[in-house]
């Protein structure tokens, strides 16, 4: 039996994470790149990337490598990842974490009655749409070369109904805020993806699972933190640092065996 701890030991894979410098994407690069991982950091915002890639490298001592990508752009994900694979070698995890609100977050946050075509088109491009091209072109190359890990990240929404009643009197950021229907079925797509790409790749070595954080405290008003609290036996929202072990396992030999599975980190929400 291998040495127990150095089954999370992720020195001398090549990792990529895409939406690399978002709330929960920072943590998630940094999480790897401390587990010893050389990660290629994904995003269209290559200042934040840069500044992302200079942090980690103090805290950890691992050098990140920052491409900026708009991974809707199919050619342009293809030269990334090419790119990522000729400086650092064959990509052996692909966290495939990147989604979007849209360009006009009032728009996204639209009732289901007056929903725009165009945002729910932009958001299904982001969310579900190039989380496909994503995985068909890293997870493609590691099905040819025989081994990998996937993860891909949903949200407790892609598995649950929204409870509108947490929603009065809630804010984000200073807007009033929904879970609109965009979000909840982009995510439940991403879950139905996962198990469709494990089975698919399962025999030639590659593994893909789903993550699905719960609620993550970003900038919700007390109304909502209390509210949504409520509803969690651990009578709190996570903080976004509690969802890198999750992925560290999902990513690593400790689960060797594990494929097709949707692992939710969620304080106890679902278990009522």
């Amino acid at each position: 039996m291998p040495e127990l701890r150095a089954m999370f030991d992720l020195s001398g894979k090549v990792a990529l994470v895409t939406g690399a410098a978002r709330i929960l994407g920072q943590h998630f690069v940094e999480g790897l790149a401390a587990h010893g991982a050389r990660v290629v950091a994904i995003d269209l915002q290559e200042a934040a990337l840069r500044a992302l890639a200079e942090r980690i490298e103090d805290r950890t001592g691992r050098a990140v490598m920052p491409i900026a990508c708009d991974i809707t752009d199919r050619a342009a994900l293809k030269a990334a990842v090419d790119r990522a694979e000729l400086e650092l070698g064959p990509i052996d995890i692909l966290h495939n974490n990147a989604a979007t609100k849209g360009s006009d977050l009032a728009a996204f946050f639209s009732s289901i009655e007056d929903y725009p075509e165009a945002t729910w088109r932009e958001v299904m491009s982001v969310n579900i749409d190039a989380m496909f091209f994503v995985a068909q072109e890293v997870g493609s190359r590691m099905a040819r070369r025989g081994s990998g890990a996937i993860i891909q990240t949903a949200s407790i929404y892609g598995i649950l109904g929204p409870d509108a009643r947490i929603y009065e009197g809630s804010h984000y950021l200073g807007r009033q805020i929904n879970t609109p229907p965009v979000y909840a079925a982009s995510k439940a797509a991403v879950v139905g993806l996962t198990r469709y790409l494990a089975t698919m790749w399962g025999e030639r070595g590659v593994r893909v699972n789903t993550l699905v954080p719960g609620g993550v405290s970003s900038g919700q008003n007390d109304t909502f933190d209390r509210k949504y609290s409520a509803r969690v036996p651990l009578r709190r929202m996570a903080r976004a640092e509690e969802m890198v072990g999750a992925l560290i396992f999902l990513a690593s030999d400790a689960s060797s065996y594990v494929t097709g599975q949707t692992l939710v980190v969620d304080g106890g929400l679902s278990a009522w």
